[in-house]
């Protein structure tokens, strides 16, 4: 049992395997609510047999509009596991055909995450898909283990972070942790398959209402990231929870919304990928079921 300063809150916690009285109220051990063949990434992530996304219970940001709000703000589903189970669930999806390992959200568990690619080294590219509130210490201690880092830049506003994320630091934090994963990966680069072998993506989800922060954002993206690392604009978001003290949050993002947002992406000359509005739907939000660790030994 020690002290937590994992993250950026570095609220100082104490947590046990099994239990933890910090912001992301989440013990030592790993907790997982699905670990699955995912299709809906990246196409250079999902390819043709699916990415191998383990979602982890807990979160260290817990936006109050995350559309996988039951893990991440609720608890309410998830197996505890041993770093060897962890390990046993990764070789599990691979055995499924999985191009990649994808860590959803993992940041307090990353001791526990660097210890169960310890025990076998995986035989396909690991995938840190992050909310971009990483520590600069946490991320150090994944050098090595993670070939392709999946991260967000939600905000350049540092208001619109402490609203929704409770993080007035998010800006600050998210670009040395973005700065630091670029540096561990370089750029992008492929197989024979398009399929993303290392590098560094960083994800933009334009919110309802909120274009200016989204044309920020792209701004510094432009303006730090070195040539080969990729952008993905998302236009994914979907009202999920009732959130009445933010009224813009209760719709989707409109065509005009996305087509302004998207066009200075181009403007810049950003490359990467931009996702449909069609993605804007509950049927693309996977069911935190348990598949994948419900049965292991």
């Amino acid at each position: 049992m020690g002290r937590c300063s994992l993250c950026p809150r570095r609220c100082g916690a104490l947590r046990t395997a099994d239990h933890g009285s910090g912001f992301c109220k989440m013990g030592e051990e790993p907790v997982v609510a699905r670990a699955a063949l995912h299709f809906w990434e990246e196409p250079c992530i999902s390819g043709t047999r699916g990415s191998g996304t383990v979602f982890f219970t807990g979160c260290t940001l817990q936006c109050v509009f995350c559309q996988n709000h039951t893990i991440s703000l609720e608890r309410a589903a998830g197996r505890r596991l041993t770093p060897r189970q962890l390990s046993d669930v990764f070789f599990r999806l691979i055995d499924q055909g999985a191009h990649n390992i994808n860590l959803v959200s993992g940041a307090q568990f990353v001791p526990a995450i660097v210890e169960a690619l310890s025990i076998r080294k995986v035989p396909v590219p690991v995938v840190y898909n992050s909310g971009g509130y990483e520590s600069l210490e946490a991320l150090r201690a994944l050098d090595g283990l993670i070939q392709i880092y999946l991260p967000d830049y939600k905000y350049d506003d540092p208001v619109l972070a402490e609203n929704f994320s409770a993080a007035p630091d998010y800006v600050e934090t998210a670009r040395a942790a973005i700065l630091e994963m670029v540096r561990q990966t370089g750029p992008c680069t492929f197989d024979e398959h398009g399929l993303l072998t290392r590098g560094t993506i960083v994800r933009h989800l334009l919110l309802p209402g909120h274009t200016r922060n989204s044309l920020a954002a792209l701004d510094w993206l432009h303006g730090h990231l070195p040539d080969g690392v990729l952008v993905s604009l998302m236009g994914q978001y979907t009202p999920c929870v009732p959130l009445p003290q933010f009224p813009e949050l209760s719709r989707r993002v409109t065509r005009r919304e996305y087509e302004k947002v998207q066009n200075h992406l181009f403007a810049l000359g950003l490359d990467g990928y931009v996702q449909e509005l069609a993605s804007a739907k509950k049927t693309y939000i996977p069911a935190f079921d348990l598949e994948g660790v419900a049965d292991l030994p």
